[in-house]
């Protein structure tokens, strides 16, 4: 406000001041748990605990096999989420007649299954992946059902970014004889990539923290598994059985909770890179 020469009264000071503080309460309550995990589970993370396969119920050893099987599922779902996510997103932006009966039954399909509990999607991705499909118990079904979970949330994050992007760009490119795929592919994407890669974060961080459907869909199973049709349990399931069900086994949780974490952390900085790559791209190519 000062560089525009406005006054300051006092209700913008206390305006201020609050804003001030809730982001301050955020920034703590973020550093206070990163804080907890980092804590709890640094002395237990080492090389033997990403390299080996755990013991006596998981209170012994590593998580080798469960960080295998979690990678897994996880590659599994993105690959399913982002050809469908970005297709839909694009249908609903740039072909679907805007405020058409197909785009608001389509978007209203999406909110109503962004707000279904992952039981209820556990019980789905049983009851058609592991048994009408005959997948079973297994890293496939697990995935394709975290791949439901996850299409609404990075669907409607990529339609918002689309929608985002000016309109003088879309009159610029049919100007210049730009047919509508290079339109979108070249332009549009790029220019919503943030918002894009945004949305695919949020949807991975949903993924990695699940629980109660990988436990009907994924299975228990804390082996190394071999393909992609077989039993595999997830870093949040090892860390709810380590808590929940195993005496003793708290100081293993905090481990692997340690490990989840690095696990989202070094995925986030992989999509930011990525977006920049694709911005340079994007408008270059």
């Amino acid at each position: 406000m000062r560089e525009w020469g406005w006054r300051r009264s006092p209700a913008d000071r206390a305006l201020e001041g609050a804003l001030w503080g809730v982001a301050a309460m955020v920034a703590l309550v973020f550093a206070a748990m990163v804080g907890q995990v980092v804590w709890e589970g640094a002395s237990v993370v080492d090389v033997a605990f990403l390299t080996e396969g755990p013991r006596d119920a998981g209170r012994a050893g590593g998580v080798l096999p469960i960080l295998v099987s979690t990678v897994s599922i996880l590659l599994i779902c993105m690959a399913f989420v982002v050809p469908v996510g970005l297709g839909t997103a694009m249908f609903l932006t740039g072909v679907a007649p805007s405020g058409g009966r197909s785009a608001r039954w389509l978007g209203r399909s999406l909110d109503v299954l962004a707000g279904v509990p992952s039981i209820v999607f556990g019980l789905f991705g049983n009851a058609f992946f592991c048994q009408v499909l005959g997948l079973g118990f297994s890293i496939l079904a697990g995935g394709l059902t975290l791949a439901c979970m996850a299409l609404p949330l990075f669907i409607r994050a990529a339609e918002t970014g689309l929608r985002a992007v000016p309109g003088e760009m879309r009159l610029a490119a049919a100007a210049l004889g730009l047919s509508r795929s290079t339109t979108l592919l070249r332009l549009m994407l790029p220019a919503a990539s943030r918002a894009i890669v945004a949305g695919l974060v949020l949807s991975v961080g949903r993924a990695l923290a699940e629980t109660a459907a990988l436990i009907f869909t994924s299975g228990y199973v804390d082996r190394m598994p071999g393909s992609m049709f077989d039993s595999g349990r997830a870093l949040s399931v090892h860390i709810y059985d380590l808590s929940m069900n195993v005496a003793g086994g708290e100081r293993s949780a905090w481990g692997s909770a340690l490990v989840l974490l690095t696990l989202l952390v070094v995925i986030q900085a992989g999509a930011s890179w990525m977006t920049r790559a694709w911005v340079r791209r994007g408008y270059t190519a």
